[in-house]
C-alpha cells in the first residue's frame, strides 16, 4: 500500500534516500537540519542580551540529536552557549528550567519534537514566569500564548502531499517520489507576550502573522 507522510522529523527510518525513497513510502519533512540554526539567530535577535540558550529537546531520537548539534555549532558565533533539557516528563521540565533560569541573560528554545508538543503549555507558561524569551518551532505555540515560532508551512505540505497521492493514483510509484522538504516557511510574532525583549524590524523574515 502506497504511503505518503506529512511533517515527519527524520524519515531515514522509513526511505533508503531522499532523493530516492526505494519502497511504498515517500512524503515531505518538517525542515532540513541547517535549518535549526535560525532559532538560536532568532532568539539573539530578539533578545540580543541573551548569552545562553536552553534548548528543550528529546534526546532519544536522532531528531532531537541532530537538531541539538546544529545549534551548538551555531551557537558560539552568535555569542551564545547553549544547554541541553531533556526532561521527559512535567516535573523534570519544570525544575531542569527553574535551575536554568538562575543564572541572568537565558534564553528558551522548543526544538521539534512529540516530547515539546506534549508539554507545550507547560513549556509557554514557563518562559514568561521565568523571564525567558522564547522560540517555538510551529505557529501554534504562539497562538497558544508563545512568543516567537519560526517553522515550517504545514499547509504546503499537504498540498504537496495532495499532489503525490493524485501522481500515485494516476500510476506513480512512491519510490520514484523523492522526500522533499519545505521551501516556505512562516514567522509569527505575539507581541502581547514581548516581556523584556523588543521585536526588531530586522527579523530573519519578514511575521507572516502579527498578533497584538
Amino acid at each position: 500500500m502506497p504511503i505518503v507522510f506529512v511533517g515527519v522529523l527524520d524519515p531515514v527510518r522509513f526511505v533508503e534516500t531522499m532523493s530516492r525513497p526505494g519502497g511504498n513510502i515517500t512524503g515531505f519533512i518538517q525542515f532540513e537540519y541547517g535549518f535549526v540554526g535560525k532559532w538560536v539567530e532568532l532568539l539573539k535577535q530578539i533578545a540580543p542580551g541573551v548569552t545562553h540558550a536552553a534548548v528543550l529537546r528529546d534526546p532519544d531520537v536522532s531528531a532531537g540529536i541532530g537538531q541539538f548539534a546544529v545549534i551548538q555549532a551555531v551557537a558560539p558565533s552568535l555569542g551564545v552557549e547553549v544547554t541541553a533539557i531533556n526532561g521527559c516528563d512535567a516535573g523534570e521540565i519544570e525544575r531542569a528550567v527553574a535551575a536554568f533560569a538562575r543564572s541572568p541573560n537565558g534564553g528558551l528554545i522548543a526544538a521539534a519534537s512529540a516530547l515539546t508538543l506534549a508539554h507545550r503549555e507547560l513549556i509557554i507558561a514557563l518562559a514568561p514566569q521565568h523571564k525567558l524569551p522564547a522560540v517555538y518551532h510551529r505557529r501554534y505555540f504562539v497562538t497558544s500564548g508563545g512568543l516567537v515560532s519560526y517553522g515550517y508551512d504545514i499547509v504546503q505540505q499537504y498540498r504537496g502531499a495532495a499532489g503525490y497521492v493524485d501522481r500515485i493514483l494516476k500510476g506513480g510509484k512512491p519510490a520514484d517520489l523523492p522526500v522533499q522538504a519545505p521551501t516556505k516557511y512562516g514567522l509569527v510574532v505575539n507581541l502581547t507576550k514581548a516581556i523584556d525583549v523588543t521585536i526588531p524590524q530586522s527579523l530573519p523574515a519578514r511575521p507572516d502573522e502579527v498578533i497584538e
